[in-house]
């Protein structure tokens, strides 16, 4: 069952569950659900009532979550357009080319070799996985080996497409990081493995989860900032 509160201007939409516990629990996940878990029988009322008193928080933990979740921008993949990678904009440049195809960035430019234009979206994209791949594992070294004096470590780092998340933490140890990351600086990447890094010590947001990220990355906030208004 679905409802929506007005809070000020803000409306929140949020699923009710009725399961059986003895309280009203609220959980807002990195997904930008809102699930409330309530009691058999607990009226409609009681529960607008506990979900306005914590629409603080609830709005708090959305606006967080956001900085996870990649917005993207129309691309066309013709020359004269602006890509980004590690933070920096680069003009594309698509050159029709009977010789080898690939992608290459000088200067200014990202220059994509191909034969027809139509593939030049193909091979950007899979020259940025090809990037991601190389840099996530040369930034995550140094910071997971700083972590194993808490933990030791993830038992692997891949990459996978994500349409609504910058990286995630499996229940197994795994950390998963989106390849679009690789447009973002250095210190944002370094930011999302680090949250996902302490995910493998604290599961949820709790006040020991931040404790630990702000020990690791005392300035932590002012690349989620960066990472939130840079791929906007």
């Amino acid at each position: 069952m679905r409802d929506v509160i007005a809070f000020g201007s803000k409306q929140i939409t949020y699923e009710i569950k009725y399961v059986d516990r003895k309280s009203l629990g609220i959980t807002v996940t990195p997904e930008m659900q809102v699930i409330v878990k309530v009691p058999p029988e607990t009226s409609l009322a009681l529960i607008r009532e506990k979900v306005h008193k914590r629409a603080p928080w609830i709005i708090k933990q959305l606006s967080y979550f956001l900085s996870f979740h990649p917005r993207r921008t129309e691309r066309t993949y013709v020359s004269g357009e602006t890509h980004l990678y590690m933070g920096r904009q680069y003009l594309l440049k698509v050159i029709l080319s009977e010789g080898p195809q690939g992608v290459k960035y000088r200067g200014r430019y990202i220059e994509v070799h191909t034969k027809e234009k139509a593939k030049a979206k193909e091979l950007l994209l899979a020259w940025y996985r090809g990037r991601a791949e190389l840099k996530f594992k040369e930034i995550a070294a140094p910071l997971i080996q700083r972590f194993k004096s808490f933990h030791e470590g993830p038992s692997a780092i891949q990459l996978r497409e994500m349409p609504s998340r910058w990286g995630s933490c499996t229940p197994k140890g795994k950390i998963i990081l989106n390849p679009e990351l690789i447009m973002a600086p250095k210190r944002c990447i370094e930011y999302v493995i680090i949250h996902e890094l302490c995910h493998l010590l604290h599961p949820h947001h709790n006040q020991a989860f931040f404790e630990l990220q702000t020990l690791l990355l005392p300035d932590w906030e002012k690349w989620k900032f960066r990472l939130e208004q840079l791929l906007a």
